[in-house]
């Protein structure tokens, strides 16, 4: 039987593979409404075809989970390759209501079928390697510090390649000749997103190799995906740490939903006209995401300074809280220096949820097993999306002002104080590399049914 990977390796790979995943997303952001309004798209449609993309998401997530654990995380993640490749070609050449929406849907079941596999089978190698108690942190850090990047990066060049190939340039007129106009400058970062897919799906076949399974059949699929997916729930409700970690989760996307809400408005009456006050809002997402990043490269420092994950996670929510409590508390005020308090309060936000989300998903995997180890990403990842759907609703309800700003600190305080009630704090992986006895409790063990 072939060796699992060394740890060293595996964080590479992870970090790679999440690289080219989020890389995509990066690049199609800044010109995805344009593309749409530019195909001729009212603003009703265009939010009709994103409703598309969350509703698909949100109920592919737990059953993609679910047959992640049951028929592997390398194939469910090229699946995933395929459809965003394919989806992103569709969007970026589409012209009517019907393609777009096929394009949407594709895009929501890719985005569903990622979320978790990657991770997992980071966890899986790692301790296939060295054993239940090894450094997580670590890799989890890269993952999360990859994410951020690509999509900063990915902003960056999306945002710049239309400009590049704008009315009255060469390159842009040539594009717009060859192609009887089908493909536009705003085309073109989808059309990259596309060719960054097949890089990706090539690397998730390439390089992440897994045990050997048991064959898949139709019938065990169907029996196995349903009773996985039920063991993640039970265990996001019943075991502590994991139900602590998922309403962390809730609370950091009503957060995220508040501050994506209202930033663009805010940005727009800082600048004095919407058309400066989104090329403001390009940069601050940008600093968003480069935030992130340092905060997530950073947590197991602050995992080691505070003494766990636990206290670790506690305290960076506890940032983010204050920063989004300093935005919603200099929103009473205009000019210089509540503009620079604003902007502190929004680093601080990123750079405190960068550095938590390690540091929370490492309490979680020493409380599950690979069996249902994308499941509970998954639960964890509909908790953050249902939780933000919801608060947007909320916050767009609010009289403008500090009130809906403060509204998404209080609920994100509120995660950060369910980590300061006492529990069992997961084993901290020794520092010399010995064997240390398994935790009291140890992982939890769903009881699913082979397929």
């Amino acid at each position: 039987m072939r060796q699992p990977l060394d740890p060293g390796t595996a964080r590479r790979r992870f970090a790679a593979v999440t690289f080219l995943f989020w890389l995509p997303v990066g690049l199609y952001i800044p010109s995805q409404v344009l593309l749409l309004t530019e195909r001729g798209m009212t603003l009703a449609v265009v939010a009709g075809l994103f409703a598309v993309h969350s509703v698909t998401a949100s109920v592919m997530e737990l059953p993609t989970g679910g047959l992640a654990d049951v028929v592997g995380r390398r194939a469910v993640l090229a699946a995933s390759g395929v459809l965003n490749l394919c989806a992103l070609t569709v969007m970026a050449l589409g012209t009517t209501v019907w393609a777009l929406a096929l394009a949407m849907f594709l895009m929501g079941t890719g985005r569903a079928l990622s979320s978790g596999p990657a991770e997992a089978w980071y966890v899986d190698t790692v301790q296939a390697h060295s054993g239940a108690e090894a450094d997580l942190r670590t890799g989890l850090a890269r993952g999360g510090t990859a994410c951020a990047v690509a999509l900063a990066v990915g902003t960056l060049v999306g945002g710049a390649l239309p400009l590049l190939l704008g009315p009255g340039r060469d390159a842009g007129a040539l594009l717009a000749r060859a192609t009887d106009g089908l493909v536009l400058p705003l085309s073109v970062p989808a059309l990259l997103g596309a060719a960054v897919g097949v890089a990706y799906v090539a690397y998730v076949l390439g390089a992440l190799p897994e045990p050997p399974r048991p064959p898949a059949t139709l019938r065990g699929v169907l029996r196995g995906v349903p009773a996985t997916v039920a063991g993640g729930v039970r265990l996001g409700v019943r075991e502590a740490s994991v139900r602590r970690v998922v309403l962390t989760a809730a609370a950091v996307g009503a957060a995220l939903a508040t501050i994506e809400l209202l930033t663009p408005g805010r940005a727009a009456r800082l600048t004095g006209a919407p058309e400066s006050g989104a090329v403001l809002y390009a940069a601050l997402a940008c600093t968003g995401f480069v935030c992130t990043a340092l905060g997530s490269h950073g947590a197991p420092l602050a995992a080691r300074l505070t003494g766990s994950s636990e206290r670790a996670a506690l305290a960076s929510l506890a940032v983010s809280a204050a920063g989004l409590l300093l935005l919603g508390v200099t929103a009473a005020w205009g000019g210089p220096a509540p503009a620079a308090l604003a902007a502190g309060g929004y680093a601080l936000v990123y750079v405190g949820l960068g550095a938590a989300g390690p540091n929370e998903n490492d309490v979680l995997h020493r409380r599950v097993d690979g069996t249902v180890r994308a499941t509970a990403l998954s639960v964890q990842s509909l908790a953050l999306q249902s939780a933000g759907a919801l608060a947007g609703l909320l916050a767009g309800s609010l009289p403008a002002g500090p009130l809906p700003w403060l509204l998404g600190a209080a609920l994100l305080l509120a995660g950060a104080l369910l980590w300061a009630r006492r529990a069992t704090p997961a084993p901290e992986p020794p520092a010399d590399g010995a064997e240390q006895p398994p935790a009291p409790g140890g992982p939890v063990h769903a009881a699913v049914p082979p397929p």
